[in-house]
C-alpha cells in the first residue's frame, strides 16, 4: 500500500535526520565549542557526557526505528538470497548492513566507556588528569567514527535510492 510505504520512508528519514544530525551537531559544533570554554577538562567532559545522555534518549529510539524501517524496506531482497550478491542493489545493501552492524558495535563501545560509574568518578574527582584525558580522547575518536560510519550509511542509502 503506497501510503504505508510513504509513512515508513518518512519515519526512516526523520530517524536518520535525528541520528546523523544530532551526531554531527555534537561532533562539529558542541565539541569544538567546549574547547574554547575556560572550564577544566573534567567540566567539559561532564558537559559532553550529559549532552550525550540527553541526546541518546531520542537517538537510541531513532536508531531502532532506522533499523526496523530499513529491514522493512529491504525485506523483498533479503528474502531472495540469490539477488543479494548478483545485483548492485544487493551488494550495496550488504555493505550498508555491514556498516550498520559496525555502527552498533562502535556505539555500544562508546556508551559503555561513559557508564554512570565513570561519570561519578569524574564528578568526585577520583580520576587522574591523565585518565580523564585518555577517556576524553577515546570518546572523541569513537564519536568521530560513529559520525563517519553514519555518513557512509547515508551514502549507501542514497545509492540504493538512485538504483545504482
Amino acid at each position: 500500500m503506497p501510503i504505508i510505504d510513504a509513512l515508513i520512508t518518512w519515519a526512516h528519514l526523520i530517524s536518520a535526520s535525528i541520528w546523523v544530525g544530532g551526531s554531527l551537531f555534537i561532533g562539529v559544533v558542541l565539541a569544538p565549542l567546549l574547547k574554547t570554554m575556560s572550564e577544566s577538562v573534567e567540566e567539559r567532559l561532564m558537559i559532553m557526557i550529559r549532552v550525550g545522555r540527553k541526546f541518546n534518549k531520542i537517538a537510541v529510539p531513532s536508531l531502532g526505528i532506522l533499523i526496523a524501517t530499513g529491514l522493512y524496506n529491504s525485506y523483498y531482497i533479503l528474502t531472495k538470497p540469490e539477488t543479494i550478491f548478483s545485483t548492485n542493489y544487493g551488494v550495496i545493501l550488504t555493505i550498508k548492513i555491514m556498516l550498520v552492524i559496525s555502527l552498533l558495535i562502535v556505539f555500544a563501545t562508546h556508551v559503555r566507556m561513559i557508564r554512570f560509574s565513570v561519570e561519578k568518578k569524574i564528578e568526585a574527582k577520583e580520576m587522574s588528569q591523565e585518565s580523564i584525558q585518555k577517556l576524553r580522547s577515546k570518546i572523541i575518536s569513537l564519536g568521530r567514527i560513529i559520525v563517519f560510519i553514519s555518513i557512509a550509511v547515508l551514502l549507501m542509502a542514497a545509492m540504493l535510492d538512485a538504483g545504482i
